[in-house]
């Protein structure tokens, strides 16, 4: 699997209601649900097409009742896992759910980065299929990380997947947006957080035909837009939500 090292492989949300945050994304982004059929949790995956992309499950109540809020996180193939989790806090991340096996699929831990930002390493128990085509809606096309710090963020999660440096785009008074490759293809970008932004996290872009068609149905449907829409370098256009249950993602497409 070091081919995949550092690869986005899959993605989920945790939500207080997992029925209608299902119909919501269905209507937004376009996603089929299935049942997952794991017997020991409920679990609903998201289908582009015929092919999985995520899932989605409750969040549980204890995790509400500590504070715990909707939210999506992205699974990145990380190799052996335990000897990730191991670099992660020999770096100064943190271990949020220790190293576990979900039977015939692979092993996971949920992690965050030296400054809070929440994700999980991942190891199949195969390869992971071919990727879809790129912008293909209903895929997801970009990987935003609001870092505490975007350098000494760079340095840990480099180190960790071996991501390197692209282009980086001088955004003025907000700093630096850096580019990010995982094996030469550029698949996500980062920034040090503004004093509005009130932790460190991954925000994860999904890809749709148009983006203003997108909005409407998000606001339709209870959602929130936040941010946009805008265009953003290569002519593509973005717009970032929340959805009714209050988790936050984006949207991108190449025409507004």
């Amino acid at each position: 699997m070091t081919e995949h090292l550092g690869r986005f492989v899959w993605y989920d949300l945790m939500t207080t209601d997992p029925q209608a945050a299902a119909a919501f994304y269905g209507d937004v982004i376009g996603w089929r649900t299935r049942d997952s059929g794991l017997p020991d949790r409920s679990y609903t995956i998201l289908l582009a097409g015929e092919t999985g992309v995520g899932g989605l499950m409750a969040l549980p109540p204890e995790a509400c009742a500590a504070g715990a809020r909707p939210g999506w996180k992205g699974y990145i193939a990380g190799g052996e896992v335990d000897s990730a989790v191991g670099r992660v806090k020999q770096a100064g991340g943190t271990v949020h759910h220790a190293p576990e096996d979900i039977p015939g699929i692979g092993r996971f831990a949920v992690v965050a980065d030296p400054h809070g930002a929440v994700f999980t390493l991942f190891h199949g128990a195969s390869a992971p299929p071919p990727p879809l085509p790129p912008g293909m809606p209903g895929t997801i096309g970009w990987h935003e990380l609001q870092a505490g710090d975007m350098e000494s963020a760079f340095a840990f999660y480099s180190t960790l997947f071996g991501w390197t440096k692209d282009h980086a785009f001088d955004m003025g008074a907000m700093g630096t947006y850096q580019i990010f490759a995982q094996g030469g293809v550029p698949i996500g970008g980062m920034m040090t957080r503004s004093a509005a932004v009130p932790m460190p996290f991954w925000l994860y872009y999904f890809n749709v035909d148009a983006i203003d068609a997108a909005v409407a149905r998000t606001t339709e449907r209870g959602g929130a837009l936040i941010n946009g829409p805008m265009e953003v370098p290569g002519g593509l256009w973005v717009a970032q939500c929340r959805d009714p249950q209050g988790a936050m993602f984006a949207m991108v497409a190449p025409r507004r």
